[in-house]
C-alpha cells in the first residue's frame, strides 16, 4: 500500500477516534448537566409563578398540574399557552394562566396572571415584552410597582365601565405619553378574568383535571 494512502487512513482514524471521544464527552456533560438544568428551569418559573399566586393558596405540585389550553381570542393567543391549577387538600383554590396583550405599542405583551377561584386577581406579571425602554416598559415590576394595581381586582370590582386606564375614564393609572401599552395589559387582565369566569366550573371540577 502506498505510504500516502496508509497516512490518510491513519490521519482519518485518529480523525475518527477524536470525534468519537468528544461525542462521548459531549454525552455525558450533557447527562451529567440535563437534571441540573432542567430542576433550575423548574425552580425559576415557580418563582416566577409564585410571584402571581402566593404560596399560601396551594399544597399541591404546582409545576405538575400544568395543562395545555387550545389558542383562544380572550387570552389573546394564537398558539397553545398554560395553565396552572392550585389546590389546597382537594380544594381548587386559584389557577395561574398565560395570556397575550397583542395591542401593546411595540406588538405583543406576554402576561402570567393568578386568579383566585373567587374570580379575584391575585397578581399580575409581564413575562416578554417589546415595549420602549423608559418610556412603556414600565410595566414590568423590576421597573415599577404599576402591575400591582392589578392585585384584588375581578369582573366587577372596578364596575366593568371602569376597566380602563385613568386617561379613558378608568380606575387604572399609567403615565402621561405611554397609555398604549398599559390599555392593552389592562384590556388583557380583564379579557384573562372573562375567559376565567366563562372556564370556572371546568376549573372547579379539579379532580377530573390530569397532572402529568
Amino acid at each position: 500500500m502506498p505510504a500516502a494512502i496508509r497516512n490518510a487512513l491513519r490521519a482519518g482514524t485518529v480523525l475518527f477516534l477524536f470525534a468519537l471521544i468528544g461525542t462521548a464527552i459531549l454525552a455525558f456533560t450533557h447527562g451529567r448537566t440535563e437534571p441540573l438544568i432542567s430542576r433550575s428551569q423548574q425552580a425559576e418559573k415557580l418563582a416566577l409563578i409564585n410571584q402571581v399566586l402566593p404560596a399560601s393558596f396551594y399544597d399541591n405540585d404546582l409545576l405538575a398540574s400544568r395543562q395545555d389550553l387550545p389558542p383562544d381570542d380572550l387570552l389573546g393567543t394564537r398558539k397553545p399557552s398554560a395553565l396552572w391549577i392550585a389546590r389546597r387538600g382537594s380544594q381548587v383554590t386559584a389557577v395561574v394562566l398565560e395570556a397575550i396583550a397583542p395591542d401593546g405599542y411595540a406588538g405583543d405583551i406576554a402576561l402570567l396572571i393568578g386568579i383566585g377561584i373567587d374570580g379575584t386577581v391575585t397578581g399580575v406579571r409581564v413575562t416578554a415584552h417589546r415595549e420602549t425602554p423608559g418610556l412603556g416598559d414600565y410595566i414590568e415590576r423590576t421597573k415599577s410597582a404599576w402591575i400591582d394595581q392589578f392585585t384584588g381586582k375581578s369582573l366587577a370590582h372596578p364596575e366593568p365601565r371602569r376597566w380602563k386606564v385613568a386617561k379613558d375614564g378608568g380606575a387604572f393609572d399609567a403615565r402621561a405619553g405611554a397609555t398604549i401599552t398599559p390599555r392593552a395589559v389592562v384590556k388583557a387582565v380583564r379579557n384573562t378574568l372573562d375567559y376565567f369566569a366563562r372556564h370556572r366550573a371546568a376549573f372547579v371540577a379539579g379532580p377530573a383535571v390530569k397532572e402529568n
